[in-house]
């Protein structure tokens, strides 16, 4: 028998989940550089150098990857041989107490996003408990953990369908991923969870995308059963469509396709399929009695060489003095930097604006031809201003817009990945524009945040209305007030283009 100490497997959680906050895997990282040297749409390319870059400035300053710093999966796998020093917690008790230490670090507080009562209340429980575990009884006297930070913008893009039989899995995951949109930040890994029951092609999704991205080494040797072959058709037969980074276009949309599967019922074929996004964040560890995990940091000269820079042909914006005229140059695909006053406000904002406008009362802030960043950020330290600050997905504020263009006033909004049709429709017909900032580049991103402060809704937390004042904020003209949509066009033209290239190549 192996005996565990009740304190080395909550340390190690609480090390872990601070580990992943701002250490990429390096395989996701080189594989990520392998998508930025091949990829020929400026756009994309110029999104996956801002993560690239981001992920090297997290490693060095140890502050979050990403402003969302995930909902807390843990697969727990216990050796029948093990034994606990004590047995007054269970192992969920264990994990959510190194979650809580984690995620409440003062070096390194990483943004509290649980709400208890879902369908209810939805109030936040401060700690980012409890975790989601899952718990396996095998063979052994260890205890192995696989741990991750999932992404709220990733995570909703997850699908589930039970298939017949004789349908086709990779047809299935082709027509479903355009439906999805770019809020899970793409390029990112793909996991497919099939068979079992409905529930179980659940988990068995998520626990594909704990493993390394090795799909280079599986083109290079060819596939040896029929799950290899799926991983490989999906792979490319994804990239053809050409959605890329951001979702602006380009080559690379995957990076590898992740399949686990279990026997099912002859009558069903149930398949799960859940991204990871470009803030891809998990680690491994095995506990034997000895002590707590030992966690070796990854050296910095291990990243690639790339660094974001911006172009000449940028157009400086001061967010001060820009007015709704001003605004209808901006063309589709321009890079804007921007300096000056910049409100902030997500869902729970909206939702608490709403209601005043519907009831006439008097808005604490006064929006009329303001921008508005649909970003939580995470709490400062030290001499920051504010902590790692990109953004959340735009379409959760879609049914809010019509409304803040036209009696809020506002005639702008920076977020991520696309519009829904409606929302373009209303930016079109009161002349706004909406920009989008690279998902997975917070810290990045809040290195253009030069001062801070809360000015409505303190009570919500990270979802309060901060101004931030910024200077030369990196963002992407998404929708100009002519109604052109990058996230539409963009991907048309390069599935095009990769179809016109493969038909070239014979593939």
């Amino acid at each position: 028998m192996t005996t565990i100490r009740q304190a080395d497997f909550i340390d190690s959680i609480a090390d872990a989940l601070q580990y992943i906050s701002y250490y990429h895997p390096l395989d996701f990282i080189k594989a990520l550089d392998e998508a930025y040297q091949r990829e020929e749409n400026e756009a994309a390319k110029n999104a996956i150098a801002q993560v690239l870059t981001n992920s090297r400035m997290s490693a060095q300053g140890h502050r979050p990857i990403c402003q969302d710093t995930g909902i807390v999966t843990c697969f727990v796998k216990v050796g029948m041989g093990v034994q606990w020093d004590k047995t007054d917690l269970t192992v969920q008790q264990m994990v959510d107490e190194g979650t809580r230490r984690a995620y409440n670090n003062p070096d390194n507080p990483l943004r509290a996003s649980i709400v208890a009562d879902p369908a209810g209340a939805r109030k936040n429980t401060g700690d980012n408990t409890p975790a989601v575990v899952h718990i396996d009884m095998v063979a052994g006297n260890e205890i192995e953990v696989m741990i991750a930070a999932k992404g709220g913008g990733s995570e909703n893009k997850s699908k589930m369908a039970m298939l017949n039989p004789s349908d086709s899995i990779a047809d299935w995951v082709v027509e479903t991923l355009p439906k999805m949109g770019a809020g899970w930040c793409p390029p990112g890994m793909l996991g497919i969870g099939i068979g079992g029951t409905a529930e179980k092609s659940a988990v068995l999704a998520k626990e594909s995308l704990m493993e390394s991205v090795d799909i280079h080494e599986l083109i290079e040797r060819g596939p040896q059963n029929a799950e290899e072959e799926l991983r490989l058709e999906i792979l490319n037969r994804v990239n053809a469509l050409g959605i890329g980074a951001q979702g602006l276009g380009g080559l690379t949309t995957v990076l590898d396709v992740k399949i686990k599967s279990l026997p099912t019922h002859a009558a069903s074929k149930p398949v799960t399929l859940i991204p990871n996004c470009a803030a891809t964040r998990h680690v491994h560890f095995t506990l034997d009695g000895s002590g707590a995990a030992d966690l070796t940091p990854p050296k910095l000269e291990d990243w690639p060489d790339v660094t974001f820079e911006l172009g000449d042909d940028a157009r400086r914006v001061n967010l001060d003095e820009v007015t709704k005229e001003d605004i209808q140059d901006w063309k589709m695909g321009e890079t804007v930097l921007l300096s000056g006053k910049l409100l902030t406000g997500r869902d729970a904002a909206h939702k608490r604006i709403k209601g005043m406008l519907d009831n006439g009362e008097e808005l604490p802030v006064d929006f009329n031809n303001r921008f508005i960043y649909y970003v939580g950020p995470v709490d400062p330290v030290g001499d920051e201003v504010v902590g790692p600050a990109g953004p959340t997905t735009s379409t959760r504020m879609d049914k809010f817009t019509d409304q803040m263009l036209e009696e809020a006033g506002i005639i702008g909004m920076v977020g991520k990945a696309e519009r829904g049709p409606e929302a373009v429709e209303s930016i079109r017909k009161h002349k706004a524009v909406y920009l989008m900032a690279v998902g997975g580049a917070a810290y990045l991103v809040a290195k253009a945040i030069k001062k801070s402060r809360v000015v409505a809704f303190e009570d919500l937390g990270m979802e309060a209305i901060y101004e931030f004042e910024v200077e030369d904020m990196p963002v992407t003209v998404a929708v100009d007030s002519d109604g052109q949509n990058a996230h539409t066009q963009g991907p048309a033209i390069w599935k095009a283009k990769i179809a016109d290239l493969n038909e070239k190549l014979g593939a």
